[in-house]
């Protein structure tokens, strides 16, 4: 059994990626806002507050991988899900080569001729490996990266106010008197809100492995996030603005931090904040790594994504799915050959579209889920506010750079096209059927192996047994299991279970199933009766005997009665 995160390091992992935000957040909401930027962060702190009780709410209900997903795929159907999946993906892959070349620029101030492309693929090649020798190893490197980051930050505050006190706030008077570039303080709250929101990408990390955690640890990752992005952003805005000239942000937005050191303390403190750059952007390439890995191998065990990438080895890693990411990474950034710009786009947009669509999935679970238990519950108003501030941030993000939304699209339609195809895998192979049929006559030989083979393939996706745990359901509700069954999986063989205790029968749900197997001809029905007490050890054993995988088991929504958290069942999934 592998070792769970604790706080500290499940904080790390996903906080090297959040906190890392300061770096460049800072200048440009100072050159969208003005003198305002710093009212800017707050909202935004705000509005992460108010996704704190979203998230503890989704995953203390679902603590199962893949962030909002998971929350869509026990909500609403497959395709909803593979959408926020791909977005997620797009996301990870967008922040691991940005934040590794971002890395790479910071290094070349130190130490200049230092081949970029270069260099961004060899860090995004150490962390790939790093992943693959188990997320205890990784964690640890975590740990390192975000305390001497954290121990960064203080010394450069410290440094910014003790100039302040010993030479005044003269800038920030000029600073304040200064014409509002966009023209009114409503467009200039606005624009840097949107552009603030970036402050907090990462923040949807930690839900995508959180059964990597300690029991308890995921809802305080999301409070020592909220915590310190809620001080550390702000006040390196405020501070900026009273040091540094306003016209000065934007002369040196790729370095702003490291200036602000030089100004303040000197060149020992610029070198301290941009070694700490490097070593924080590297710390959000694995947060990338780490995170992509929890989604994606729960996406292959739900047979969105091809069975062959959840090989493991000895350290538990789907080390396949970490090498294709890193085959991803790397293609993104020859194509675009260094030019980061508009993989930027990609990143915003796909970052703020997670962020809503879990919102989203939070609403479907008050109304999908009522019954699920959960340790914490954010409120209706909380969870229509939160989506309109995504809305919002996502607006004037289009309004800022169209062509990074357009970017943006570029990369998510084929994807979608690629998961799509997979979702409809026995549609694709009927066509290729079919159109191999059409080319029978001159190629005889090959279109009988080939459409053998193809057959072959189509019965065994088809043969793959699926179970439905019933507690005497009317014939209502066993009518919705088949239909989600006949809806979004590709199988014929359907088990429906029920646990009695001794005295019992079943005479009316054997009448109920009997209408059922006649209205649903294509999928065999089998009932089983088993006497005894429904549990994850039942489980366990039928899973065992049956050879039928826990993530093609369901339930109905369990009340607050029911003696086990979801969690413990394995990973059974709820459709009712």
């Amino acid at each position: 059994m592998n070792k769970k995160l604790t706080e500290l390091q499940s904080t790390a992992i996903s906080g090297n990626d959040i906190t890392s935000s300061c770096l460049y957040v800072s200048a440009l909401t100072i050159m969208y806002a003005g003198q305002w930027a710093w009212l800017s962060l707050c909202v935004v702190a705000l509005v992460l507050f108010l996704f704190r009780k979203i998230y503890g709410e989704v995953v203390g209900a679902l603590p199962l991988n893949g962030g909002a997903y998971n929350v869509l795929l026990n909500t609403s159907s497959k395709r909803t899900a593979s959408l926020a999946a791909t977005l997620t993906i797009l996301s990870y892959m967008a922040t691991a080569v940005i934040s590794a070349s971002e890395a790479m620029h910071y290094l070349a101030s130190i130490f200049s001729h230092i081949p970029i492309i270069i260099a961004t693929i060899i860090v995004l090649v150490i962390f790939c490996i790093l992943t693959i020798s188990g997320i205890g190893e990784s964690a640890n490197v975590a740990v390192f990266i975000f305390l001497f980051h954290l121990l960064s930050l203080a010394i450069l505050i410290t440094a910014s106010i003790w100039f302040i006190t010993e030479n005044g706030a003269s800038a920030f008077h000029i600073n304040w008197e200064s014409p509002i570039k966009s023209g009114s303080i409503k467009t200039a709250l606005f624009l840097g809100f949107s552009a603030a929101m970036l402050g907090i990408s990462g923040f949807e990390s930690s839900a995508n492995f959180v059964e990597e955690q300690k029991s308890g640890v995921f809802p305080k990752t999301l409070r020592n996030m909220w915590i310190v992005v809620s001080i550390v952003n702000p006040l390196l805005s405020f501070l900026l603005i009273c040091i540094l000239p306003l016209a000065t942000v934007g002369e040196h937005h790729e370095s702003l931090l490291s200036y602000l050191g030089q100004v303040t303390g000197g060149k020992w403190l610029s070198i301290l904040v941009s070694i700490d750059a490097v070593l924080v952007l590297c710390g959000a390439v694995l947060t990338s790594f780490v995170g992509v890995s929890g989604l994606m191998n729960r996406m292959t065990l739900d047979r969105i994504l091809p069975n062959f990438l959840l090989k493991q080895n000895k350290k538990g890693s789907s080390y396949r799915i970490i090498i294709l990411f890193l085959f991803l990474c790397i293609s993104v950034l020859i194509v675009t050959k260094g030019h980061l710009a508009s993989l930027a786009g990609v990143y915003t947009f796909s970052f703020l579209s997670v962020m809503g669509l879990f919102a989203i999935g939070n609403l479907l679970l008050k109304i999908k889920r009522r019954k699920l238990p959960r340790p914490e519950r954010a409120t209706l108003i909380s969870v229509l506010l939160a989506i309109v501030f995504v809305g919002t941030a996502f607006w004037g993000n289009i309004l800022l750079n169209k062509a990074s939304f357009y970017t943006f699209l570029q990369y998510l339609l084929p994807t979608l096209v690629f998961i799509y195809i997979m979702l409809n895998r026995i549609a694709v192979i009927d066509l290729l059927i079919k159109l191999i049929e059409f080319l029978y006559s001159p190629l005889r030989k090959f279109v009988v192996i080939i459409s053998r083979y193809l057959f072959k393939v189509k019965r065994r996706l088809h043969s793959q047994e699926f179970v439905f745990f019933t507690k005497k359901d009317n014939v209502a509700v066993l009518n919705k299991v088949m239909q989600y069954v006949q809806e979004n999986e590709t199988t014929k063989k359907l088990k429906i279970v029920n646990v009695i205790k001794e005295g019992e029968d079943n005479e009316l749900l054997k009448k109920d199933l009997e209408v059922l197997d006649r209205a649903y001809p294509e999928i065999d029905i089998e009932f089983i009766e088993i006497e005894g007490i429904f549990g994850p050890e039942l489980i366990d054993k039928l899973s065992i005997q049956w050879k039928i995988p826990k993530n093609f088991m369901f339930i109905a929504s369990p009340s607050d009665r029911f003696s086990y958290r979801v969690a413990e069942l394995g990973g059974v999934r709820l459709i009712m």
